[in-house]
């Protein structure tokens, strides 16, 4: 594994790293670049395709914000044919584990993709992002100082009990843990197309004798917060009843599922003909009970949808992002999702070569439940 110093200038984080990406641009290493990129307004952030090197200096790599997931967007670049062209695409871990997943699952291919990832301190809300943005003309950086300091930082939910922070399958990744960022980060090549870049650019070769240290401090905290929360699931949300409660605020919106980067069916049964009734139909079930919620079926719709995504399921947490209604997805779907994955020893986003359990035959597996 060979890695390189990537110097910083004037403490300028995130512009070193976008003069990086634009030299890989300028010296045709690729043609493309996938990074998220700020918006007109400065407080809002896109997954944004570069070709032209100069635009690079708009592009915010480390802003501690996901809108969208980037795995989606790289699925909807690549599902019909993979590309003819080279392109870098920057993910997040947790966005590049569902990358994985939805290679597995032939929803996406990485012909022609560099793959570019980073330690991941967590991220805002959106809301939370541009609130951030107005107290600070350099969101990233200041963010960067915060986590340097030691500072309360009020991340996403999700961000707090992730312990996947450091990125799986990359073909290079930008070292923040365990390095004084602000004179350099660390470039790891994880593969040889990473090693290929880094020695077409010939970068300074490097280590990191803290980043050890680091990664297993920041470990010890994530794991614990996610089991203060995992105590939380099991004593406040188990049980049919506090399902029912927790689940009557949903609007039947479906923004969940366009949020999640592994619920990709193209037509939901959710939303088939099989769940469209006649008047008669809902006034039968009302008559019943004596009244009847409506829309109806929310609770079967979440129990479906864990059901069918909790092997994959990566914890980013962009489903309980994307509820208007404030439902608390991330300690449900996470819970269950570590726990189905467990029991089949499967780790989303862990292995490109290893096969999603319910993708494959084994006639040993759980015979302990018979």
């Amino acid at each position: 594994m060979k890695s390189a110093w990537l110097e910083v200038k004037d403490g300028e984080i995130e512009a070193s790293i976008n003069l990086f990406l634009q030299k890989m641009l300028e010296e045709k290493l690729v043609d493309a670049v996938l990074v998220p990129a700020e918006l007109p307004n400065k407080s809002d952030i896109a997954p944004t395709l570069i070709t032209e090197p100069g635009i690079l200096a708009q592009a915010r790599p480390l802003a501690p914000v996901m809108p969208v997931s980037m795995a989606r967007v790289v699925s909807r670049l690549t599902r019909v044919a993979p590309s003819q062209r080279k392109i870098a695409v920057l993910l997040r871990p947790c966005d590049l584990r569902s990358l994985v997943e939805l290679v597995k699952l032939k929803q996406a291919s990485l012909d022609n993709l560099l793959l570019i990832s980073l330690d991941c301190y967590g991220t805002y809300s959106p809301a939370d992002y541009r609130e951030f943005c107005q107290d600070t003309p350099n969101p990233t950086d200041e963010f960067l100082r915060r986590v340097k300091d030691g500072d309360e930082l009020n991340l996403r939910e999700a961000c707090q009990v992730c312990e996947y922070f450091v990125p799986q399958n990359a073909d290079l990744v930008i070292g923040l843990l365990g390095v004084d960022v602000e004179k350099g980060v660390l470039l790891q090549a994880m593969t040889a197309q990473g090693e290929d870049v880094l020695a077409k650019l010939n970068l300074p070769g490097a280590e990191a004798e803290d980043r050890g240290a680091a990664i297993a401090s920041l470990l010890a905290h994530r794991v614990e917060s996610k089991e203060r929360l995992f105590e939380r699931v099991k004593k406040e949300m188990s049980g049919r009843d506090n399902l029912l409660d927790i689940f009557a605020a949903c609007t039947s919106c479906y923004n969940c599922v366009e949020a999640c980067p592994v619920c990709y069916c193209k037509e939901c049964f959710l939303k088939s003909p099989a769940f469209e009734w006649e008047a008669e139909k809902y006034l039968d079930m009302a008559e019943k009970k004596g009244a009847l919620r409506m829309p109806a079926d929310t609770l079967l719709f979440h129990l479906t949808r864990l059901n069918h995504v909790g092997l994959s399921c990566t914890g980013c947490g962009l489903c309980q992002d994307a509820c208007p209604s404030g439902i608390p997805l991330l300690p449900l779907f996470r819970h269950t999702g570590d726990e189905v994955q467990a029991l089949f020893d499967y780790v989303p986003g862990r292995d490109l070569e290893e096969e999603p359990p319910l993708t494959m035959f084994d006639e040993n597996e759980l015979s302990w439940v018979g």
